[in-house]
């Protein structure tokens, strides 16, 4: 799990004009996947090291059946705190995506099925919603 000390050294501090415009673009989302998913906006502010495993995770959503399970795009790029802690959230670094936030409610057990889920974590992603206190929206990705 990357942690905002890793995105910290690499990217800098978020929010940053001398620093953001290197790592966070507008992603032009492939027209096939907004038409297929509309709930994904055409244009997505993000960490361009989340662009590929992303589009891995929409694209196996499609090939397996499971669009309709995404109910809701909620958010990627946002700086701000964890909940409740004092360390920036990978959201801040835009490495990190929520989805079906009214279903998926932080510290609520989580309703993705483990195929949606599956389809994120062979991209890259880990799920929030196997932490001590649940996340079940929250993907991030694993590594840098």
């Amino acid at each position: 799990m990357i942690t905002a000390a890793q995105c910290l050294k690499k990217y800098g501090l978020p929010g940053d004009p001398k620093t953001e415009g290197r790592f966070i673009r507008i992603w032009n989302v492939p027209a096939d996947i907004v038409a297929l998913m509309p709930v994904i906006p055409q244009r997505i502010y993000c960490n361009v090291d989340l662009v590929r495993p992303l589009e891995t995770a929409l694209r196996q959503l499609i090939a397996r059946g499971l669009t309709k399970e995404l109910k809701t795009w909620d958010g990627c790029y946002q700086v701000r705190n964890k909940r409740g802690q004092s360390s920036l959230s990978i959201h801040s670094w835009a490495l990190a995506i929520d989805v079906n936030a009214a279903w998926n409610a932080f510290g609520k057990a989580p309703t993705l099925s483990p195929p949606f889920v599956q389809c994120f974590r062979e991209a890259g992603f880990d799920w929030g919603g196997v932490w001590a206190k649940p996340d079940g929206m929250h993907f991030q990705l694993a590594s840098l």
